[in-house]
């Protein structure tokens, strides 16, 4: 059996169910389980427990198809959508194992979900932004900083993506150019003093 791939679905906290937001997280995560994926969120609520509850609507739900990375110690802090849970003790710390994932869907957010894109970042990953208010959009359809993550790929950035349904297609289109996570950026030699 070969492994399944992973997305992180990022984004708000605070958002209530019904919102635009959130309805974008549960089709995320159900669109997610259609195209094989699991899903990992930080495993708490609005966007983390919607993109979890939609895993649930997939037809192709499995058990253990949703894994919630807790921040705390309490497991019961997990929304209920959660399969695996995950609780770490690390604050948000653990947001770095949160983006640890085979690529990432991000919503919105704040301050936390900027973290998580940081870390998305630098681990190399590939990384959807959706076209809703927060740091997400805020970021999509530029590289988060000026270092060449993959040479084979001149598009590299945080991609934009104006709904759910394409932000997976991306995905799957994309997924097979970012796993080349192993290598670190190149070392880059001071320029010479000119002088």
């Amino acid at each position: 059996m070969s492994r399944r791939p992973v997305i992180a679905v990022i984004g708000n906290a605070g958002v209530a169910s019904g919102s635009a937001c959130y309805e974008a997280a549960r089709l995320a995560g159900q669109l997610a389980v259609d195209h094989g994926y699991r899903v990992v969120t930080g495993g708490l609520g609005g966007v983390m427990e919607a993109a979890s509850k939609g895993a649930h609507e997939s037809t192709q739900y499995r058990e253990g198809d949703t894994v919630g990375i807790l921040p705390h110690d309490d497991p019961r802090e997990a929304n209920p959508w959660v399969d695996v849970v995950i609780a770490t003790g690390m604050n948000h710390a653990r947001n770095a194992l949160v983006a640890n994932a085979d690529a990432v869907i991000a919503i919105g957010g704040g301050a936390g979900t900027l973290s998580e894109i940081a870390f998305a970042w630098t681990l190399r990953r590939l990384i959807v932004a959706l076209e809703i208010p927060g740091w997400a959009e805020r970021l999509a359809g530029a590289p988060l900083d000026q270092r060449t993550r993959y040479t084979n790929i001149p598009d590299d950035q945080i991609f934009s993506a104006p709904t759910p349904g394409a932000a997976v297609t991306l995905i799957n289109d994309r997924l097979p150019q970012y796993t080349n996570w192993g290598r670190q950026f190149p070392i880059r030699k001071p320029a010479a003093d000119v002088g």
